[in-house]
C-alpha cells in the first residue's frame, strides 16, 4: 500500500511538477489515460498530457488535497492545480499572468509496481469560467 501511495506521490509531486522522465516509471508500457472526451495511450501519452498544461500555465503546482486513498488495484485522490496562465487557450479572453486554481480527482488502475489505467475528473468549468472563455 505505501510502495502505490509513493508511486502516486510521483505522478503529482514529480511529473506535474516538471520531471517529465519520471513517466517510464510511473506508467505500464500499454496505461491507457481517459479523459473526458479523449483517452491517451502509454507513457510518453500521459506525460504529454501534462506537458501540455506548461504549454498554457508557469509556476504550476498541484497539491494533494486528499488521499491518496488505497485498496483493491487501485488508488484515488483529490488535488487542487495552480499555475498562471501563460495564454493560448481558444476562447479564453483572460490576459496573460491570470492566476487560476481548480480541483480535480484522480482514479488509477496499478499492476505489478506501475500504473496501468487512469481517469480523471476536474473542474474544466471552473478553469475557463476564471480564464474568461465562459
Amino acid at each position: 500500500m505505501d510502495t502505490v501511495a509513493a508511486l502516486y506521490r510521483r505522478w503529482l509531486c514529480d511529473l506535474w511538477h516538471g520531471d517529465f522522465s519520471a513517466a517510464e516509471e510511473i506508467f505500464a508500457p500499454g496505461i491507457v489515460g481517459h479523459w473526458p472526451a479523449f483517452d491517451v495511450h502509454g507513457p510518453q501519452g500521459m506525460a504529454g498530457q501534462v506537458r501540455q498544461s506548461y504549454d498554457y500555465f508557469e509556476d504550476i503546482k498541484v497539491t494533494l488535497d486528499v488521499g491518496p486513498v488505497v485498496g483493491d488495484a487501485l488508488v484515488a485522490a483529490h488535488w487542487t492545480f495552480h499555475g498562471t496562465y501563460r495564454g493560448g487557450i481558444p476562447g479564453a479572453t483572460a490576459p496573460a499572468g491570470t492566476r487560476v486554481s481548480f480541483a480535480g480527482q484522480d482514479i488509477f488502475r496499478v499492476a505489478d509496481g506501475r500504473f496501468t489505467e487512469y481517469w480523471v475528473v476536474s473542474d474544466g468549468l471552473g478553469m475557463m469560467t476564471a480564464l474568461g472563455a465562459v
